[in-house]
């Protein structure tokens, strides 16, 4: 896999096919871009598809110090990805964590993202409570990392253990790319004004008021559920979730070229 050099070291990414809208699909915590596997002969026989490991994560380094792994730094690194192939702008995918970085994103640079494809995500919360508990439930994840290794990830289908050099990354990616400091996505919702298509697993009960949540919230936003899918369709259900991404990237490409 490439390697771009950044601040905090390197970062991983792959490129796949060719085709416009350029689709940048951004994992999970915990996951590698391997979770994206059984997608790639899809989505890059219809666009160019770029796939990446967050700091961290994966094939990426894992920097010492806490400030690579701030929402501030995660979204240069998107944007850094997206100048190395010369792309102005793309849609931006993500499942769970990624998918709320690219809802950042999406609100700190509106003019690069063509669109937004959002997997078993949530918009973050507005309760100062609410998120201090899952700031909590993120160091408690941290802790468990140290206590047990990788082998705390558990063995969720979307979850590469294997995949990672060692746990000192996702342990610091828990700590300052996980927790949450503010409501600033969620209060930002009505301001996207990219295509958005919101896709999440029938079985995926803890993802469904997140996900009527943005649906009603971001404008013209689409909410789609997989039957048979859990937290990662695209996993689970590889055909049906390619099957409503493709006809995203169509539907984007078509209503307006220019986003392309």
């Amino acid at each position: 896999m490439p390697v771009l050099a950044r601040p905090g070291g390197g970062i991983s990414y792959e490129v796949y096919g060719s085709g416009s809208p350029p689709l940048l699909l951004s994992h999970g915590y915990g996951a590698t871009s391997a979770m994206f596997a059984k997608n790639v002969a899809a989505l890059s026989a219809r666009s160019q598809l770029i796939t990446w490991d967050l700091p961290g994560h994966g094939a990426s380094d894992s920097p010492a110090d806490p400030a690579f792994y701030g929402a501030a730094a995660v979204l240069a690194d998107m944007a850094a990805i997206l100048d190395e192939l010369g792309h102005d702008r793309a849609v931006l995918g993500g499942h769970s964590l990624g998918g709320y970085l690219s809802l950042s994103f999406a609100l700190s640079h509106p003019d690069r993202v063509a669109g937004l494809l959002l997997i078993g995500t949530g918009p973050g919360f507005r309760n100062e409570a609410a998120r201090d508990d899952w700031n909590r439930r993120a160091d408690a994840t941290a802790k468990r990392l140290e206590e047990q290794g990788l082998a705390a990830l558990g063995g969720s289908a979307e979850l590469h253990a294997g995949q990672h050099a060692d746990a000192s990354g996702v342990i610091m990616a828990a700590r300052h790319t996980l927790t949450q400091r503010d409501a600033h996505v969620m209060d930002g919702l009505p301001r996207i004004t990219a295509p958005t298509l919101i896709v999440v697993g029938a079985d995926d009960t803890q993802f469904h008021g997140a996900a009527d949540y943005m649906a009603a919230k971001i404008p013209g936003a689409r909410k789609v559920v997989i039957d048979g899918a859990g937290h990662a369709p695209n996993v689970s259900r590889p055909a049906e979730f390619d099957a409503q991404a493709r006809a995203f990237l169509d539907e984007i490409a078509t209503s307006d070229p220019a986003r392309a």
